[in-house]
């Protein structure tokens, strides 16, 4: 079956993030607010222009509710889907979809958690999985350690390939002066870090940090009267194997290989096109992973593609240029950073982490327990 998608009929007008790493005294929900404000103010709308709300908040199940009355809107079309860290690239497809159907004019997508200050952990509200329970299994750290040891087992892969994907990201944050965390680090400080889920050390996990984010869509034939340089949106699709990792089908291959084939398909590219990558990094494999998955490495060449540098500044393929969420954020739900990211790149807003001549870029979200799968691929206006 092929996709019917409006490839480049809408754009990314505007991103903001607000409270990256720690914001005391500030709700979640006041986080969205703050960063939704500041992005549709960036190319002259007010909350009132926004008619299509698309928003997941980590304990709220009411929240984009919550987000219309607080911010005295009353949109058209209003999309609460919670699919975990992914739901912020379905919900650039069902928004480039319904702006494309003319069920709404401006879409609006945010996030926003106060995590780290609130409560210090990552904040849950999911049912125990009767098979896992037992167990007492650190949740989730151990199904991406799980995945992770299945890789090693089938593949060879070795801690030290993983420490390279961290010492990546953290080199990336330094050129990020958003990102949280910036001090040097180095393979051996990752080998030597302590265990959190054998074969995942605490330095291949992800941040515990606050942060919001939001970006602005409109049709494309709107776009240009809003900004300088609109990032179009080329092709999005998602695709879901499991929720709890005791019912993946396969450890070492996830969804991404659908979501990411078909994202491919409707933008009439191949990841040899993409010049720019961002990963939902929970965890060091994720990268791993997701490279394997969405074509830019054979299966289980993950680790050796890493080495040498190859995703770090200067290397041949830049992924997750802001730090990702091993080093720059990770609120709870790192997707929407990812995106916000990507097309800050696209728009040359990136400073000195700028990937010159970047015209196509690659962000996916991961959710769950390598559960759900969406890939939103974004171009310049060269693409279109």
């Amino acid at each position: 079956m092929r996709d019917a998608f409006p490839r480049a009929a809408t754009a990314i007008v505007s991103t903001a993030t607000y409270g990256i790493g720690e914001a005391p005294g500030q709700t979640s929900m006041e986080l969205a607010v703050r960063a939704s404000v500041s992005a549709l103010a960036r190319v002259g709308l007010k909350p009132a222009d926004v008619d299509g709300l698309f928003v997941c908040l980590p304990t709220d199940f009411f929240s984009g509710l919550g987000l219309a009355e607080y911010l005295g809107i009353h949109p058209r079309l209003t999309n609460n889907n919670r699919v975990g860290g992914s739901a912020f690239q379905t919900y650039v497809l069902w928004a480039a979809l319904a702006l494309a159907a003319g069920q709404c004019d401006v879409a609006l997508i945010t996030y926003g958690s106060n995590q780290r200050t609130a409560s210090g952990k990552l904040v849950r509200s999911l049912l125990p999985s009767p098979f896992e329970a037992p167990y007492q299994a650190l949740v989730p750290a151990s199904a991406y350690a799980l995945a992770a040891s299945r890789h090693m087992h089938e593949f060879g892969t070795t801690r030290a390939q993983l420490a390279q994907v961290a010492v990546a990201a953290r080199q990336w944050a330094q050129l990020n002066p958003e990102a949280f965390v910036r001090e040097t680090l180095s393979v051996e400080q990752c080998l030597s870090a302590r265990m959190l889920s054998s074969p995942l050390s605490v330095r291949d996990s992800c941040l515990v940090t606050d942060g919001a984010a939001a970006l602005v869509m409109t049709r494309g034939d709107r776009a240009r009267d809003l900004c300088l340089h609109p990032v179009y949106v080329l092709g999005a699709a998602e695709a879901t194997h499991h929720r709890m990792i005791s019912a993946a089908p396969d450890l070492t291959t996830t969804a991404a290989v659908e979501s990411g084939a078909r994202a491919y398909a409707q933008a009439g590219i191949t990841a040899a096109d993409v010049d720019v990558v961002q990963l939902y990094d929970a965890f060091t494999i994720n990268t791993l992973l997701f490279l394997e998955d969405l074509g830019f490495c054979p299966k289980g060449e993950g680790g050796r593609f890493v080495e040498g540098g190859r995703i770090a500044p200067g290397g041949a393929l830049p992924v997750n240029t802001n730090g990702g969420g091993l080093s720059c954020v990770h609120p709870g739900m790192y997707g929407l950073f990812a995106l916000v990211e990507a097309a800050r790149q696209l728009a040359g807003e990136a400073g000195e982490r700028q990937i010159a001549g970047a015209e196509i870029a690659l962000a996916h979200g991961n959710g769950g327990e390598l559960s759900s799968q969406a890939t939103v691929v974004l171009g310049s206006a060269s693409t279109v």
